[in-house]
């Protein structure tokens, strides 16, 4: 019976081929690759649960039968989104864990968290689920280390504090990458804008790198060279590091406006691309013998696509992503960055299409049924098939009603969750499951 129990309990926290245990599911390439999902969105998709949060840009986490998500629990201040200036919340940072079949709340954290960002509303990082701990990184910089059964507090850093981290006017927002009994973050401060943690202690084994400013990315790990290559972009430069010591390998100058290094950098065979604000994109091309590193192409007015709030997809030699300055979904070649088509239709509503920037729509792609689903900042869930001949629209639903603000229209900004025939999609009110299976043929 303690055998039967103690599996049951690890069935909870370990990961199974159709979680999504981070930013981008499990491998963090936006890539669905479970089986028995719908083809069709012909008819109206049931919403199986609807469970109340607070605000928030996260996304949720989920893994066995339990769904992880950050939020804010505002006290004192006001919804004030200036780009340019931080605003004051007063409030605590939260951790649920609810029941992935029901919604029902299994544990909450909390911590009470003073908020000074512009776009102040909520938590930027997804939670990431690994080898039985939950590490969430807030948006003051404090990255936590809770006991994905119980909630409980295993350790925590506080990267203002312990590392002279500046804060990032629009708040820390990389997420936690683990592996290999390591969680790696860009922290910021001198020496250490790439910190390595031990994933059980939170002793500090290794720091890194020196910029102005650390940036928005997350840490990625690519297979290039003959060795494991640690990826991170802060606002001068595209830099790969050795994982197990931070010896830096390799660096190119990457310089995106504002110090906006945004999106992941995307792996498409030797090659990375990465993209931002002020046309800045890059495709480079990785030496297969060692780890060295150029450029295969830059970016041009009118070529390549220029991501920022959600990161592109890469398939069959095509770059899919939102375009930060036309707020277009484009599809542009790999091989040079020319574009083959764009269409706003999907990323904003019509009646805010007009002068609209920064539109932002999160892209997952099924690979058994080799479609795409997309979830837009209005809250609609969209079933599409993207080739460079084009996009092809299979049907939408609305399902959340936006509850932030961007450029004067409604927004909400948070990547979904793809796990068990479902979406798990979150507003600044709710998470809601959306049902998604079906005959896939």
């Amino acid at each position: 019976m303690k055998i039967l129990l103690s599996l049951l309990v690890a069935s909870i926290v370990t990961v199974n081929a159709d979680d999504w245990p981070r930013w981008m599911g499990e491998k963090a390439d936006g890539i669905w690759r479970e089986e028995g999902v719908r083809k069709d969105l012909k008819e109206k998709l049931p919403v199986v649960w609807r469970a109340p949060v607070g605000w928030g840009y996260s996304g949720p986490a989920v893994v066995g039968n339990r769904v992880y998500l950050s939020d804010y629990q505002r006290t004192e201040g006001e919804l004030i989104n200036n780009p340019g200036k931080a605003v004051k919340w007063e409030g605590s940072e939260r951790v649920l864990c609810l029941d992935a079949k029901t919604g029902e709340p299994v544990w909450t954290y909390e911590a009470p968290r003073t908020y000074r960002l512009s776009y102040p509303g909520g938590p930027r990082s997804t939670p990431t689920v690994a080898d039985g701990m939950v590490y969430f990184l807030g948006g003051m910089g404090n990255l936590v280390c809770l006991d994905a059964r119980s909630g409980e507090k295993k350790w925590e850093k506080d990267f203002q504090k312990d590392f002279k981290a500046a804060l990032p006017i629009w708040g820390f927002s990389a997420h936690p990458l683990v592996s290999n009994g390591l969680v790696y973050c860009v922290v910021g401060g001198e020496g250490s804008v790439a910190v390595a943690f031990d994933a059980k202690t939170g002793e500090v084994k290794w720091k890194a790198l020196t910029s102005e400013k650390q940036g928005y990315c997350p840490p990625s790990i690519i297979r290039a060279g003959g060795v494991d290559q640690l990826l991170i972009w802060h606002p001068q430069a595209m830099n790969a590091l050795n994982p197990k010591t931070g010896e830096t390998y390799w660096s190119l100058p990457l310089k995106p406006n504002y110090g906006m290094s945004v999106m992941t950098p995307r792996l498409v065979g030797n090659k990375i691309f990465a993209s931002g604000i002020g046309r800045v994109g890059a495709m480079i091309e990785l030496d297969e013998s060692k780890p060295a590193a150029k450029f295969a192409w830059k970016g041009k007015p009118k070529t390549a696509v220029y991501c920022c709030n959600s990161t592109p997809i890469i398939v069959d030699g095509v770059i899919y992503g939102s375009d930060i300055d036309s707020s277009n979904l484009i599809a542009a070649s790999v091989e040079d960055g020319r574009r083959y088509w764009q269409t706003i239709d999907p990323v904003i509503a019509e009646k805010y299409q007009k002068g609209g920037r920064h539109g932002t729509v999160y892209l997952t792609y099924h690979e058994g049924n080799q479609q795409f689903w997309l979830v837009n900042e209005g809250g609609d869930l969209i079933l599409a098939e993207l080739s460079k001949e084009g996009y092809k629209e299979l049907g939408r639903q609305h399902i959340l009603k936006p509850t932030n603000e961007a450029f004067n229209r409604p927004v909400t900004w948070s990547a979904p969750a793809f796990s068990d025939q479902a979406v798990f999609m979150r507003n600044d009110k709710e998470l809601v499951r959306v049902d998604l299976s079906g005959p896939s043929s």
